[in-house]
């Protein structure tokens, strides 16, 4: 059985006109449910992250400002959202939802986040919209229980993993992969183990057959027990904040390939939703819901 995370508290009330789509994560279990992709009972509500469960990869410095509410306007102007108790407790509970995604994928073969996918948070920082970095913390968790000895984390979203990058990059548990639009945000990237960064307008075509180069020779040579799959939707056409011009076709057929490899070669893999800024509500929905159609179609 696909399981999905997913919790009310993952939609966060914006001031009107934020350019951050909120209404996704109430919009994309309702979708998949009306059309019979999943069912209730897949879902399930993550807990919160302890504590404990955040220090393993974000700085004490950082958390206890987070935890008392006390960043700076500057800091809080780079996660972009209004800061409050609730934003903390909602990322604790998105975070987690990834760790659980993780173990059930040890289960299932895959197992998604509604939400998550937020690799513009370092262990020191947050930026881009994102506070706790998701895929890291899942990562940590699983290699301090031993859970797995090799990660590879493939961020697919627009915009580069710098978050994640820096956050591992003293690491080699772990090996970041990020394909983006090269002259989008961040405009200063850290560096991942490996960075395909893409012109502006790249379409289906040059798109995937990058993705086929490169997917299957990681693997093989990363030896990889774990897998997390960022699978951001702003490289469509129609995303504001994206750059690149894959179709919604294209965009699915980039998850079937991600997904399809990572079966083929026996490896977990736990999904993060990530980006999805387009004009049309509708095309991030469908695309966002592709994801979850290929995973039943894959895996179940």
């Amino acid at each position: 059985m696909l399981k999905i995370a997913f919790s009310p508290i993952y939609k966060y009330e914006l001031p009107e006109k934020h350019r951050f789509p909120m209404i996704k994560y109430e919009l994309i279990p309702e979708q998949l449910l009306y059309e019979g992709t999943v069912s209730e009972d897949q879902f399930f509500h993550p807990d919160p992250l302890t504590e404990e469960e955040i220090l393993w990869t974000h700085d004490a410095a950082y958390w206890e400002k987070l935890k008392t509410q006390t960043l700076s306007k500057k800091e809080i102007r780079a996660i972009g959202f209004p800061m409050s108790e609730k934003l903390i407790h909602r990322g604790r509970h998105i975070a987690n939802g990834t760790v659980q995604c993780a173990l059930f994928s040890q289960q299932h073969g895959v197992a998604m986040n509604v939400a998550g996918g937020t690799h513009h948070s370092f262990t020191h920082k947050g930026e881009g919209f994102c506070v706790f970095n998701d895929i890291a913390i899942a990562s940590n968790y699983l290699l301090h229980h031993g859970i797995a000895q090799k990660i590879l984390v493939v961020d697919l979203d627009v915009h580069q993993g710098n978050g994640t990058a820096q956050i591992f990059q003293h690491d080699d548990r772990v090996f970041t992969f990020s394909m983006h639009g090269e002259k989008n945000y961040p405009h200063r990237k850290v560096p991942s183990n490996l960075d395909i960064g893409l012109p502006d307008k790249t379409e289906d075509g040059p798109y995937l057959k990058a993705l086929r180069e490169t997917l299957p020779r990681l693997i093989d040579e990363v030896q990889p027990d774990q897998v997390f799959y960022l699978s951001g939707v702003d490289v469509i056409y129609s995303d504001k904040l994206g750059r690149l011009s894959l179709s919604l076709q294209g965009c699915r057929e980039r998850d079937e390939f991600v997904l399809k490899t990572c079966k083929a070669n026996n490896l977990p893999v736990a999904i993060s939703m990530g980006g999805g800024y387009s004009e049309r509500l509708a095309h991030i929905v469908e695309a966002h819901a592709n994801t979850f159609r290929v995973a039943e179609e894959v895996f179940f």
